[in-house]
């Protein structure tokens, strides 16, 4: 898969990681996952949240993601409404 996050088809702004999705998820399943939100692969969200990704893309509100690590560890990627910072964190970092 092609990990470059030039492509974005939004901004994503500063790049963040809570230290413990860091700890947990490995560096190359955080890449491709922000490759993937970055182009509106939204990941493992329910159809509702899919939906409401799309259309928060025109409305300019958050972005919400969902992702399984190669090990199987649950995580998320938030980008912020403002789109000023996308985080990568767990669920429980919440």
């Amino acid at each position: 898969m092609d990990n470059d996050i030039t492509k974005s088809k939004f901004h994503l702004g500063q790049l963040l990681a809570t230290p413990n999705a860091l700890s947990k998820i490995p560096n190359e399943d955080i890449q491709t996952a922000l490759a993937r939100h970055s182009r509106e692969d939204w990941g493992d969200v329910c159809p509702e949240d899919w939906k409401a990704n799309d259309h928060a893309l025109k409305t300019e509100r958050r972005l919400l993601s969902a992702y399984r690590s190669t090990e199987g560890v649950k995580f998320w990627i938030i980008t912020e409404s403002d789109r000023s910072v996308t985080t990568v964190l767990l669920p429980e970092d919440y």
